[in-house]
């Protein structure tokens, strides 16, 4: 999670950094790609490695009135349990206030009255019919599982015929460009990231540079609107950025908007290499992220043990009423997110079934921290010992140079032989 975080920064620092200059040379379409960045960087951790080498957890000593583990102390509720709680209400909030805004918008549309649908159809640029709704937020463009084109009751008052042609554009570059999904993914990404001074930063500017990247769309088809367009901004009334909607302009944004109108663009050449250049930046920061990374220091999977404490092995009822004893081996296959994957029996264990059985049963539920490898996770076994004994006397951990060599790591990782 820290590492995801690091990069996550790493990524938001560069968008924002170059967003700028990447705009002025290449355009304003290439430069909001830049936004990619924070994802990609973002699944760094999480991309598959081999396998890591084993490692042996403490020896796990199981008496048949108490249960003793190295640390055995019972986990607290710590300050990072309290601070996982502290995020996840928040992004909670977040998650639920997105729900209700737009089933409140939804239950306030109506549906686009006949006559204005007909005096409509020279200017919709191909959008269809059954996406226009009336609105008193409109223009905007409205998230759903089919977005949908909001106008103001009052849109055929208040623009004329071009200008009207130039918002419904303007709207429909929205919709073919997929902006609706990429404002969900960036309002997820803000609700993740709720608590981080960086998200509330760069998600004001990640609306701005969607604005202008469509806004280049608009003017690239049709130059000789500049005028007109810039004319249509002027006399537009500017809103509150809000979640799931994305107005035909926001109050903050007319200022940047019009010096983009104003500024010389960019030709196909150039936008193609900044396209180019934009996607080779953020392939080479990855591997540099990763070069990074890969300084750190390698590590094997170890239990988590204040959380073990709390499930560990009892002993049989018939295992105690039958004096059996013994140290059952199990190999546990650790995945990058610390669960247990598969468990197997090693060779070695010398110990009846039920103490087997009542090993698998607990360790089943471990945590474990993963194994480290180049500086990421990376699946990896641990060896658990568990020593079954009837008195105090026999519960001496085995050495760990006695515990016969593992075997090599299976080719395959199968289903759990729990």
């Amino acid at each position: 999670m820290i590492d995801t975080l690091l990069y996550v920064n790493m990524g938001l620092l560069l968008a924002l950094v170059c967003r700028k200059p990447a705009r002025r040379l290449f355009g304003a379409g290439p430069a909001f790609t830049l936004w990619l960045l924070p994802l990609l960087l973002a699944t760094l951790p999480y991309w598959p490695a081999v396998p890591s080498t084993w490692a042996t957890t403490p020896t796990i000593l199981v008496l048949p009135a108490a249960r003793t583990l190295i640390a055995q102390a019972a986990p607290s509720l710590s300050a990072a349990r309290w601070a996982f709680i502290a995020w996840a209400a928040g992004a909670s909030l977040c998650v639920i206030r997105l729900i209700v805004h737009c089933r409140q918008l939804m239950r306030q549309t109506r549906p686009l009255p006949p006559a204005m649908a007909q005096a409509l159809q020279p200017d919709r640029v191909g959008i269809d019919t059954r996406r226009l709704r009336l609105h008193p937020n409109g223009p905007a463009v409205l998230w759903a599982p089919r977005s949908l084109l909001l106008l103001p009751p009052d849109f055929l008052d208040r623009f004329d015929s071009a200008e009207r042609r130039l918002v419904l554009r303007h709207e429909a570059a929205h919709l073919r460009r997929g902006d609706t999904w990429w404002n969900l993914i960036a309002e997820l990404a803000f609700a993740l990231l709720w608590f981080h001074p960086l998200a509330w930063l760069a998600m004001p500017r990640f609306r701005l540079d969607q604005e202008l990247a469509c806004d280049e769309q608009v003017l690239r088809q049709s130059p000789q609107d500049e005028t007109a367009y810039a004319n249509t901004l002027l006399h537009s009334i500017g809103m509150d950025s809000t979640p799931v909607l994305i107005p035909w302009l926001a109050e903050p944004q007319l200022k940047e908007r019009l010096t983009m109108i104003q500024r010389l663009r960019p030709g196909a050449l150039r936008r193609r290499v900044g396209f180019i250049g934009l996607a080779s930046l953020m392939l080479a920061s990855a591997i540099v992220a990763q070069a990074a990374g890969s300084t750190s220091v390698d590590k094997n999977a170890d239990a988590n043990l204040s959380y073990n404490a709390t499930v560990q092995p009892s002993y049989p009822a018939d295992s105690v009423k039958n004096h059996e004893q013994g140290t059952v081996l199990v190999n546990v296959l650790v995945g990058i997110d610390g669960k247990v994957h598969s468990i197997k029996v090693d060779p070695a264990t010398q110990a009846s079934p039920a103490l087997v059985k009542a090993t698998t049963d607990a360790v089943s539920k471990w945590h474990f921290n993963p194994a480290i490898k180049n500086g990421k996770p990376v699946e990896a076994y641990a060896r658990v010992p568990v020593n079954f004994a009837m008195s105090e006397p026999a519960l001496k951990p085995a050495k760990p140079a006695t515990l016969p060599p593992p075997p090599p790591p299976a080719p395959s990782h199968a289903s759990s032989s729990i």
